[in-house]
């Protein structure tokens, strides 16, 4: 994906917030940092980044004096097409000759294997097949 993205000059590692943003136009750090797989000091050099290259922008936060909420500018907005173009191909590709019962399934082990990791004190329910 990174070669896919590095052409519309993005990186696959940013694509948590793009989406994010995209989705629900402004977040905080935090919820950003929930809504992802990505821990806070890394979000918060990625946000940094991203500012800088004015795919984001911030202002303060209202209800939280030390926080920010972002934002995706017009720059970032432009691009998200072609980034929605780049991982429809990319999933095309990847997905060439499997069945979507064996994609379903697979789908299921990693949301099961990633509740599994997530929170040793948790018991999530086991996804249903089918």
């Amino acid at each position: 994906m990174d070669r896919r993205l590095r052409s519309i000059g993005l990186s696959s590692s940013q694509l948590p917030v793009l989406l994010a943003l995209a989705d629900a136009d402004i977040l905080s750090q935090k919820a950003l940092v929930a809504r992802s797989a990505v821990e806070q000091p890394a979000m918060a050099r990625m946000l940094d980044r991203m500012e800088k290259e004015g795919l984001v922008r911030k202002k303060p936060d209202p209800f939280d004096g030390r926080g920010f909420l972002y934002s995706l500018t017009d720059k970032s907005r432009l691009k998200l097409p072609l980034v929605f173009n780049e991982m429809a191909a990319g999933n095309e590709k990847a997905l060439r000759g499997i069945s979507e019962a064996e994609v379903e399934v697979v789908l299921k082990a990693m949301v099961r294997m990633n509740l599994n990791l997530a929170d040793p004190d948790v018991t999530p329910p086991v996804p249903e097949m089918g």
